[in-house]
């Protein structure tokens, strides 16, 4: 979703801090997908979406069946998560997908390895399909000043007005839906990024930092940073304007997920982030879950 400049705001709602009984490198959550089916996603804490509504295409469904779990055809052994998106041009005939974890996750360091594609599975090429990895908590009302989302998106085919292949890292600080008016800070690598990628975020000290296979593309601050605890999320969408027309016939479009990883309270560089979840896998951790609730829990939705 595009940048917009200038806001007059007050300060934000509270900075959610923690005393931790534990040393922060310690609070891991780690998942590789290794599920036998997605149906098992709800033991590692997974919620799938499947409440109508924003954002993507006007009367599409968000369907539990649009996530599974897959053999990696280029590993054996291993496993990944899947998310399809499907559409016939028409609203009622588009499916996406989401899948959401607990609503816990401020600081420290996020990573997945994600696979994007440039290319449907099924039909021809062209709808405005986006990819993403990012955390993000609910919006109370519009302008909502405790919002809080960081944001991996990929267009191959273009969206939001532009027809330009592009990846965005986005930072949010609130946002109105209808009419549209956003304040956040994006950068844009315009290229290809089909095939497998190491997205990275550090939040930390007033700073989001972002990271594609270890290389450093942009640094938010500032109003953009977070403020409330979110839920770390994976979603397959069509924007909600330029769809192909329903003569094309159906279209289906696949994003991979490997593994995905966070440690609470810490930056870890690339080489850290990799070291760390090669180590797991080296000792057979399919997946572990050290960070703590917040007291009182506080709900997951999946429904943004």
């Amino acid at each position: 979703m595009p940048s917009c400049k200038g806001v007059v705001f007050g300060v934000l709602g509270l900075l959610i801090t923690q005393v931790w009984a534990a040393g922060p490198t310690e609070q891991v959550f780690f998942d590789d997908f290794s599920y036998r089916s997605s149906t098992e996603l709800a033991h590692g804490g997974w919620k799938a979406r499947s409440k109508n509504g924003h954002p993507g295409v006007e009367g599409a469904a968000w369907r539990e069946d649009a996530l599974s779990v897959v053999e990696d055809p280029k590993q054996s052994g291993n496993t990944l998560l899947r998310l399809t998106a499907k559409s016939n041009g028409a609203g009622a005939g588009t499916v996406q997908a989401q899948l959401c974890h607990e609503r816990k996750y401020l600081e420290g360091t996020y990573a997945a390895r994600v696979r994007f594609s440039d290319a449907p599975t099924l039909g021809v090429d062209g709808d405005p399909i986006i990819q993403t990895f990012y955390a993000v908590s609910p919006l109370k009302h519009d302008f909502d000043p405790q919002f809080s989302e960081i944001d991996w998106e990929y267009l191959p085919n273009g969206g939001w007005g532009s027809d330009k292949t592009r990846l965005y890292g986005i930072t949010w600080q609130t946002v109105r839906l209808e009419p549209w008016q956003s304040f956040n800070q994006s950068h844009e690598e315009f290229r290809h990024f089909d095939g497998w990628h190491v997205l990275m975020m550090q939040v930390a000290n007033g700073k989001v930092r972002w990271f594609v296979d270890g290389e450093p593309t942009d640094e938010h601050g500032g109003r953009n940073y977070p403020v409330v605890p979110m839920s770390i999320n994976f979603s397959l969408w069509f924007a909600p304007v330029g769809l192909l027309p329903a003569n094309h016939g159906e279209r289906v479009y696949e994003q991979d997920v490997d593994w995905v990883y966070h440690v609470r309270g810490a930056v870890q560089t690339f080489s850290e982030v990799n070291a760390a979840v090669q180590a797991l896998r080296d000792q057979q951790v399919t997946r572990v879950d050290k960070v703590p609730a917040m007291q009182p829990a506080l709900a997951s939705t999946c429904d943004f």
